[in-house]
């Protein structure tokens, strides 16, 4: 338990303190920004293995019984997360996190235009949905630590753009609700992809197998 609670608390950090904008732009200016955010990417998800993993060899906590029901639903609800997660890392997206670089046209914004922040949005789907069909200690802090930390971040992501957008961030949220066929290769076929792949690793990297746990 005491290694998934440092985990939990360097990988909270790591992504709270390089958010503040003084911080993340001493390291831009530093490494250039694609170089920042490569690094940064595989920091966080060599952080996000070893929290995983230490969830998993931490100690069983059960708080209530899991139901069949709650596997069903962790099923259905991953894969429109697996969709926002995808289609919002790969989207320009001027008004919260996204890893493209690409012009933002608000004509044609994607998933953007659907939803504000998809990303925050898919990772709170993940943890909503992993917190009801563990219900164990472990997993009620570290998927209900996710849940909050993306709620919140959507708040703080919302107040930070006004402040920098100003009278742009309304004319940018109330954009168009076009797509191209590159968006909707990426966001749908890619993210089938990644949650037929995801499907298939759980077994092998986390344990459980969610489609022989429905059938047993």
């Amino acid at each position: 338990m005491t290694e998934f609670l440092v985990a939990l608390l360097i990988f909270l950090a790591a992504h709270s303190i390089p958010a503040r904008p003084a911080i993340r732009g001493r390291f831009v200016a530093a490494l250039g920004e694609r170089t920042y955010l490569i690094l940064y990417s595989m920091l966080s998800i060599g952080l996000l293995a070893w929290l995983i993993s230490a969830a998993v060899r931490a100690p069983v906590v059960p708080f209530w019984p899991t139901e069949i029901w709650s596997y069903h639903l962790a099923l259905a609800v991953m894969l429109p997360a697996c969709w926002l997660l995808t289609g919002g890392l790969a989207s320009p997206n001027p008004l919260s996190v996204s890893l493209s670089r690409a012009r933002f046209d608000p004509r044609y914004p994607g998933i953007v235009g659907l939803v504000r922040h998809p990303v925050m949005w898919g990772f709170a789907l993940w943890a909503l949905v992993h917190t009801v069909a563990n219900g164990d200690l472990v997993s009620l802090i570290l998927f209900g630590g996710f849940l909050v930390f993306s709620l919140a971040g959507m708040k703080l992501l919302d107040r930070r753009r006004k402040r920098q957008l100003g009278a742009e961030w309304e004319r940018l949220q109330h954009g168009g609700r076009g797509w191209t066929v590159s968006q909707l290769l990426i966001t749908f076929g890619g993210g089938t992809l990644l949650y037929v792949v995801l499907l298939a690793l759980h077994p092998v990297l986390i344990g459980p197998d969610p489609g022989a746990l429905i059938t047993s």
